[in-house]
């Protein structure tokens, strides 16, 4: 990991974010979420379910869900039971990370194109950043059902910067796991990790991954 006292978010020419644990506090809601759905079918969530899932399609955790669970709904059911599952809480609760709003703010102002790579559903990521006001501050928004790949796989975030019209190179990425660092650094992109309580466990890999480390978004404002 590079001295943070190195980083300047004004070098780069496009700004790629995460969702999930990154510009949202939502990791403990998905895990709420994981027991409410699997305690229908009487399973008990496996402690390391948030591990190895991690960058997965939404599709992929569907598929992953059935196959693994034994659930029979097909992965379309399952993907319906979880989004109204989700979208009041994306629609109503869901805050975003302290000092994001300033740093998308900045970013608008300075002329810096930003964008999502998300492995979330697309009506989730809209939902929550109109909540709060900075959807118009996203030139782009890529999930990673768009590319048919997830994470550590670098398409999404390929496909991120190309709708920004910027070389990948010149990206800085925002990323909480460590299948996402390894994504934006297999795109070639610097990354910038950002510290969830809720993956405190993945925090020294996370931290090794990446080229910089923060707990919120306020030392990355100018």
């Amino acid at each position: 990991m590079r001295d943070f006292e190195t980083f300047s978010i004004k070098q780069y020419r496009g700004v790629i974010f995460d969702l999930d644990g990154t510009l949202i506090d939502s990791m403990g809601m998905w895990s709420e979420i994981d027991v409410e759905y699997l305690g229908r079918f009487g399973i008990e969530v496996p402690k390391d379910l948030q591990k190895t899932i991690n960058g997965m399609q939404f599709t992929e955790v569907a598929v992953y869900f059935r196959e693994h669970f034994g659930i029979r709904d097909s992965v379309e059911k399952i993907g319906d039971d979880w989004l109204k599952m989700a979208r009041d809480k994306y629609e109503h609760t869901i805050m975003l990370k302290p000092g994001a709003y300033e740093l998308l703010s900045f970013l608008k102002n300075e002329n810096i194109p930003c964008a999502i790579a998300s492995s979330n559903h697309y009506d989730l990521i809209e939902a929550v950043l109109r909540r709060h006001g900075v959807l118009p501050c996203f030139k782009a928004i890529v999930t990673c059902d768009d590319v048919c790949a997830g994470k550590p796989d670098p398409a999404v975030y390929l496909k991120a910067a190309e709708m920004l019209h910027v070389p990948a190179e010149d990206c800085l990425v925002f990323e909480d796991v460590p299948v996402g660092v390894m994504a934006g650094k297999r795109a070639g992109m610097d990354v910038c990790a950002v510290l969830d309580p809720h993956s405190a466990d993945l925090a020294d890999e996370v931290t090794a991954l990446a080229d910089f480390a923060i707990d919120d978004f306020f030392p990355c404002i100018p």
